[in-house]
């Protein structure tokens, strides 16, 4: 017989066996906000069954071992043979295989895709976040690809496919397949115009031949990739593929993998040109403006990616705080700790709003929304992913000396954390981006101001907070040393409108009391006391 010592009480259970999906009202009530409404029902039961599959104790597990099992690069074969391949836990294939067929690669080839996609990405790298890099390269790589139709008609069938077909073989023979990119050289970082990638011209029109390196190469073990290299005519877009026609391996040279803070199931490596072949994507001198495409999908997902972690930190922290008790009480009771949860709460809430906006502006895919776009993917590219460290920590520290522990697994959300905010651009990069955008795009401020203008009236820090960021605009004197402030007070000024339209008078009005008004502490957990606290806190219950 045990000793009574050994008896466990007051520990929450494992948050396990549960609809990812239904339990995140904000994330289903955008779904319903934004999608046709001839779609909702199909769509519905997509993300309640992708959601189940989420909560599931075997996706969990699987989630656990990718990252305890990471990858292994394998340069040589037995024979000596160069065969730059990379080895993952069958884990890793079972979540990218679930995602692809999820259908988070085909967000462009049906109706609503964006929206639903952007829904699903959300909940399933819940799970695990690492294969979502993969799985968002291969999205991003089509609009890029369709600068040149020939291509486009080639590959994306194969990057839309819901079929996860694993192994290096000719595409051609492939149901299915993924890309990754390669911009970032070491003597540049960010600034891809110093890159020293050599592409000489071959014989048949459109080809060339690659010698250089790629210092941060995203997914090396996918079937073809996006990258930057300089032609005759300046910097260029090329497509390179890892497996040729006839069936031969590329020039492909995996020099190592990152080893890297968080993302530990993901491959990030290092490559060598030498002698690669390369089709040509766009025209030659305009490879920035042909890959920006990808850039720009992908930045979204770095939006929706660090929504999708601070969800799941903050469903982590409400379910301990539901079961766990202190001082006489649950701690979900105490005043001091809901003023905690509810303010990682509308953090979440509003992250995952502003991210289902702007996908939902990609489905549209009119002039008005691509000039919202425009201003509105680097503000929330630069704040939502700012905003998923500090929150990740603070939904650590709920669990208390338990969330330190690995097997929480609040220690991987922390690890993962910083990734999207430093990912296509860091927060200098989106900054000087927007402010781009300003200067040379007079639209996307009006449709911006447009957007948030739906909301005035409707609260007065919010009107208050449109007039001081009028003001601010104004004012041109320094800009670029006040950018980051300036793209701050952007994102919050959306932030707030759509929480004021969409989200419960409870969530808005704590929202916009704190980020607005001002009536905030320099820690989460300073909201105003006289705000309905307990029902912002209940509407992110991870109950469903």
């Amino acid at each position: 017989m045990a000793a009574s010592t050994h008896t466990v009480t007051n520990q929450a259970p494992p948050l396990v066996g549960y609809d990812v999906f239904a339990a995140d009202r904000a994330l289903v009530e955008a779904v319903e906000r934004h999608l046709d409404p001839q779609l909702l029902d199909e769509a519905r039961d997509e993300l309640t069954t992708l959601g189940r599959t989420t909560g599931s104790a075997q996706v969990q597990e699987w989630g656990v071992l990718a990252n305890e099992n990471p990858p292994k690069l394998r340069t040589h074969d037995r024979y000596g043979n160069r065969v730059d391949e990379v080895e993952f836990h069958p884990s890793w294939h079972r979540l990218l295989g679930k995602g692809v067929s999820a259908g988070l690669t085909a967000a462009w080839s049906r109706p609503g895709g964006h929206l639903r996609r952007a829904a699903g990405f959300i909940v399933w790298t819940q799970a695990e976040a690492g294969h979502g890099c993969p799985l968002s390269m291969t999205h991003a790589a089509v609009p890029a690809l369709r600068t040149d139709p020939a291509l486009a008609a080639e590959w994306e069938p194969r990057l839309t496919s819901t079929v996860y077909d694993q192994g290096l073989r000719p595409a051609a023979q492939k149901a299915g397949v993924l890309f990754g990119m390669g911009m970032t050289e070491k003597q540049g970082g960010s600034d891809v115009r110093a890159n020293t990638t050599e592409a000489r011209p071959l014989a048949e029109d459109g080809t060339y031949e690659l010698t250089g390196h790629k210092w941060f190469c995203s997914a090396p073990m996918s079937d073809g990739f996006l990258v930057l290299a300089q032609a005759p005519g300046g910097l260029t877009c090329f497509l390179v593929p890892r497996v040729l026609a006839d069936g031969t391996r590329n020039v492909f040279r995996i020099q190592r993998l990152k080893d890297k803070l968080g993302n530990r199931s993901n491959a990030s490596g290092e490559i060598e040109f030498d002698g690669t072949w390369a089709r040509r994507v766009g025209d030659e001198g305009r490879g920035v403006r042909t890959i920006i495409e990808m850039v720009s999908a992908t930045r979204l997902d770095c939006v929706l990616g660090a929504a999708s972690l601070m969800r799941q930190a903050v469903a982590q922290a409400v379910h301990h705080s539901a079961h766990r008790e202190a001082f006489g009480g649950k701690l979900i009771d105490k005043p001091l700790m809901r003023n905690v949860l509810a303010d990682l709460a509308l953090e979440s809430e509003a992250a995952t709003t502003l991210a289902m906006r702007l996908a939902a502006a990609y489905d549209d895919g009119g002039e008005q929304e691509r000039a919202f776009l425009r201003l509105a993917v680097p503000a929330a590219k630069y704040w939502v992913t700012k905003r998923c460290t500090p929150v990740a920590v603070e939904a650590l520290e709920c669990l208390g000396g338990n969330g330190y522990v690995e097997e929480s697994g609040m220690p991987r959300l922390l690890r993962e954390s910083p990734l999207n905010s430093i990912w296509e651009g860091a927060g200098n990069v989106q900054a000087l981006d927007l402010l781009r955008a300003l200067q040379r795009e007079p639209q996307a401020l009006n449709a911006f101001l447009r957007e948030v203008g739906l909301a005035r009236g409707a609260d007065h820090r919010l009107d208050g907070a449109i007039k001081n960021l009028l003001t601010e605009l104004a004012d041109l004197d320094g800009i670029e040393a006040r950018a980051r402030r300036l793209v701050e007070r952007i994102a919050l000024v959306l932030q707030g409108s759509l929480l004021v339209r969409y989200a419960p008078p409870e969530v808005a009005d704590a929202f916009c009391a704190s980020r607005l008004g001002g009536d905030w502490g320099s820690a989460f957990g300073t909201l105003p006391h006289s705000l309905d606290l307990a029902t912002v806190v209940e509407r992110a219950r991870p109950v469903s």
